[in-house]
């Protein structure tokens, strides 16, 4: 269980650019050429965590929560396994808003604008790791936790528009809430299909 300290306003912000750079210095805890971590140690917020490959599975929650190198909770675990039975080499967990929290009761109650801009930088970075062969896959993984805060759907359009500028696909797996929201990882089969998300209709019809 991870309850925040205080809300993230209150917590000094590391630039993505800088915590990705700590994390490529090293040495690390953990394997760092199976592992990309980033923050690379464990604290308030994380942007990025995942294996290395060439062809990730780009799986976007709302919030991270404990999940570290070699320590997964059960909703990565089923990110992991469901990557792999779609042909993915790898998988790398986002978030649409990189503050940890269990409980999205936690999050913060406003948007910390300097963390959203560092997350919107680590997505775009994310994206980035595609080789020339293969198309940025992303899926929409958040479930109903979307409503949980009223930035949220703000920080997706941002992140929206990153994924469109990259030439990024969307799709998703399981079956949608009676709003039309994408299904969480948890419980799903490791060998759910993954299928084409149209996020732009998302955006204007549920999320509207």
């Amino acid at each position: 269980m991870h309850i925040p300290a205080s809300q993230s306003q209150a917590v000094p912000i590391v630039p993505f650019a800088a915590a990705l750079a700590e994390e490529a210095a090293g040495p690390h805890a953990y394997n760092a050429a199976q592992w990309l971590y980033v923050p690379c140690r464990y604290g308030e917020y994380r942007y990025i965590l995942g294996t290395r490959g060439q062809n990730p599975l780009i799986c976007v929650g709302i919030n991270p929560s404990t999940a570290a190198p070699g320590d997964l909770d059960n909703t990565l675990k089923s990110v992991e396994r469901i990557a792999k039975c779609n042909g993915f080499d790898s998988f790398m967990m986002f978030n649409v808003y990189a503050q940890r929290a269990t409980r999205p009761d936690d999050m913060d109650r406003a948007l910390n604008e300097a963390l959203h801009a560092e997350n919107m930088q680590a997505f775009r970075y994310v994206l980035s790791l595609y080789g020339a062969r293969h198309t940025p896959t992303v899926w929409a993984a958040w479930g109903t936790i979307v409503e949980k805060r009223p930035y949220l759907p703000r920080c997706l359009r941002d992140m929206a528009a990153v994924a469109a500028e990259c030439g990024a696909r969307w799709v998703t797996a399981g079956k949608r809430s009676a709003k039309g929201h994408p299904h969480h990882p948890l419980y799903l089969k490791k060998d759910s299909p993954l299928e084409p998300f149209d996020l732009d209709d998302y955006l204007q019809t549920v999320l509207e």
